[in-house]
C-alpha cells in the first residue's frame, strides 16, 4: 500500500445505572420515553444546584478499567468542559480531563494477520448531553431539545492510534462491546445509542513513523456506519495527498444517505474548551480495598472464554468467538453441551452458529426471548445423532420448536417424522423409483452418471424426506451398480 492508515477510537459508553450521574433522575429509554420527563433542576442546569456523584457509575468505570488492564487512579478529578450548545443546559459538561479514573490499559484483538495489541490511553467518567431532533417542515427549520439523556453516566474509553485498517477497528470495537456487555455495565444496544464511536484518522506514507494530519469523525452509532465512514475518509485523505494537497485538521460527520463524510468545524484543541477543575465536586478518592473487591468480582472475559470453548469443546475459532461474544449464548451452549447424552458438544456449536443464528436473523428475534431450553436443544441433537431423524428433518423440527416452544420428541411423534431406517423398506422403495423412471434409467446406463443424484432426490421425496440418507444412498448405489453389471 502507498499509505498506511493510523486510527484511534474514542468510545462513549452509557453506563447502565438506575439514575443519572449527578442527580436522582431515573435513566430512561430515550427512544420510547416522552421527552423531558426525567429532568430535575440539577440536570437542567438550574442556578444554585449541586451535583452528587453516582457511586454505581464509579464502580462500573473501575470494573471496565480493570477488565482492560488499566491502572486505576486512586485520586481522579472532575473538570468542567466549557462549550455552548442547545443540548447542554449548563453551558459546560462535567467530565475528567488531566486526572482520569483509569489509564494505560490494553486490549488484544484477533485479526487475519494474528493477534494485535491495542493500547488504551485512558477511560474517564463524564455526563452525557441531551438529544437534539432537527426538524424541517413547511419551509422552516428548527430543533427540539430532549433533556432525558442529559446527565446520563458515560465512560469514555480512548485508544492509542494503534489500528491500521478497518479490520483492526472492527475487531477492537466489537471486542470492546462484548466486554462491556459481559461486565453488565452496558446493554450494547447500538440502535438506542448507548455506545457511540468517534474515530481519529490520519494516513502516512507506508514505512514512515511520522503521524499525518488527524481528522476526527463524530457520533458514529453503528459498526456499519463506523466502518464505512473510516473507509471513505481513508480514501478521501489519500486522494488529497495524491493531488499534492494537504489534509486539514478538522471535525467531520458521516452522512448515511450520501455515504460520505462532511465538514462540521475546524478541530478544536483542548484549550478551546477552557477546562478547569469542577468546584462543586471534591476529588474522587478510590480505596484500594474497593478496587480489589471489584477485581475479584470480574467474570471470565469474552476472548478468554472463546479460547476455553475452543480448547474444551473442539469449536472452531469463529464458532467460539461468536458464542463467547454474548453471555447468554455462552451459558446456553455450555448447559446444552452438559445435557447431551449421545451427540458431541461440537454439534451444539455448529447448530447454534448456523441454524439457530440464521432463524434469529430472519425473524428479527433476540436470543434472550427464545423459549427453547438447553435441554430441549440437546434432545434434538441427540435424536439426530441416534439416527431417529435426519438432518433436514432436524432443521424443520428446530423451527417448530422455536415457533411453538414444544420439545423435539413431541413434534416428531405427532407429525410422524421418525426417520425410516428399515433396509427392506428402503430397498423396495429404491427399486420402485428406478422402475418408475425408465427414460432416466436408460440415460444413466448410457453414461449419464450424474442422474444418481436425481434418483436419490426422487427416492427421498417418495419417502417423505424421512429415509435415512446413508442407508438410502448405499442401497441406491448398490442397485444402480447391479443394473450396470446386468447390461
Amino acid at each position: 500500500m502507498k499509505y498506511e492508515p493510523v486510527i484511534g477510537l474514542e468510545v462513549h459508553a452509557e453506563l447502565a445505572t438506575a439514575t443519572k450521574m449527578f442527580c436522582a433522575c431515573r435513566v430512561v429509554d430515550t427512544t420510547v420515553a416522552a421527552p423531558n420527563t426525567s429532568v430535575c433542576p440539577v440536570c437542567a442546569g438550574m442556578p444554585g444546584t449541586l451535583p452528587v456523584l453516582n457511586r454505581r457509575a464509579v464502580e462500573y468505570g473501575i470494573k471496565v478499567g480493570l477488565a482492560l488492564g488499566c491502572e486505576i487512579r486512586r485520586t481522579s478529578i472532575f473538570a468542567r468542559k466549557n462549550y455552548f450548545y442547545p443540548d447542554l443546559p449548563k453551558g459546560y459538561q462535567i467530565s475528567q480531563y488531566e486526572h482520569p479514573l483509569a489509564v494505560n490499559g490494553k486490549m488484544i484483538i484477533d485479526t487475519s494477520e494474528g493477534e494485535r495489541v491495542i493500547r488504551i490511553r485512558r477511560a474517564h467518567l463524564e455526563e452525557d448531553a441531551g438529544k437534539l431532533t432537527h426538524v424541517t417542515e413547511k419551509g422552516k427549520d428548527y430543533s427540539l431539545v430532549d433533556l432525558n439523556r442529559a446527565g446520563v453516566p458515560l465512560l469514555e474509553i480512548v485508544s492509542e492510534p494503534d489500528m491500521h485498517s478497518v479490520e483492526d477497528v472492527r475487531a477492537y470495537a466489537t471486542g470492546l462491546r462484548a466486554i462491556l456487555r459481559e461486565l453488565g455495565v452496558n446493554s450494547g444496544d447500538m440502535e438506542k445509542g448507548v455506545i457511540r464511536f468517534e474515530a481519529n484518522i490520519s494516513i502516512r506514507p507506508a514505512g514512515s513513523e511520522d503521524f499525518g494530519t488527524r481528522v476526527e469523525i463524530k457520533n458514529l452509532n453503528s459498526f456499519r456506519a463506523m466502518e464505512r465512514a473510516i473507509a471513505y475518509e481513508l480514501e478521501r485523505q489519500a486522494a488529497l495527498l495524491d493531488k499534492g494537497e494537504q489534509v486539514q485538521q478538522e471535525t467531520r460527520g458521516w452522512d448515511e444517505g450520501a455515504q460520505a463524510t462532511y465538514l462540521q468545524r475546524s478541530k478544536e484543541e483542548a484549550h478551546d474548551y477552557r477546562y478547569f477543575p469542577e468546584p462543586d465536586l471534591p476529588p474522587l478518592i478510590v480505596e484500594n480495598d474497593w478496587v480489589e473487591a471489584i477485581r475479584a468480582s470480574l467474570p471470565e472475559l469474552p476472548r478468554l472464554k472463546a479460547q476455553r470453548l475452543q480448547r474444551d469443546y473442539g469449536l472452531t475459532p469463529n464458532e467460539s468467538a461468536m458464542i463467547a461474544s454474548e453471555r447468554e449464548i455462552a451459558e446456553f451452549f455450555e448447559a446444552c453441551a452438559q445435557a447431551l447424552k449421545f451427540a458431541q458438544p461440537r454439534a451444539v456449536g455448529v447448530w447454534i452458529t448456523g441454524e439457530l443464528f440464521a432463524w434469529l436473523n430472519q425473524t428479527g428475534t433476540t436470543f434472550s426471548t427464545i423459549k427453547v431450553t438447553p435441554e430441549m436443544f440437546a434432545e434434538l441433537l441427540d435424536l439426530l445423532h441416534q439416527g431417529r431423524i435426519n438432518q433436514n428433518t432436524a432443521k424443520s423440527v428446530l423451527i417448530k420448536m422455536l415457533q411453538n416452544d414444544e420439545p423435539a420428541s413431541v413434534i416428531i411423534e405427532r407429525d410422524g417424522l421418525i426417520q425410516l431406517s428399515d433396509s427392506a423398506f428402503i430397498s423396495e422403495l429404491v427399486a420402485d423409483v428406478i422402475a418408475s423412471h425408465p427414460k432416466e434409467k436408460e440415460s444413466y446406463l448410457a453414461g449419464k452418471e450424474t442422474l444418481s443424484n436425481w434418483f436419490f432426490g426422487q427416492a427421498m421425496r417418495a419417502a417423505g424426506g424421512k429415509a435415512n440418507p446413508s442407508i438410502l444412498k448405499e442401497e441406491l448405489e448398490k442397485q444402480l451398480l447391479r443394473l450396470k453389471e446386468n447390461q
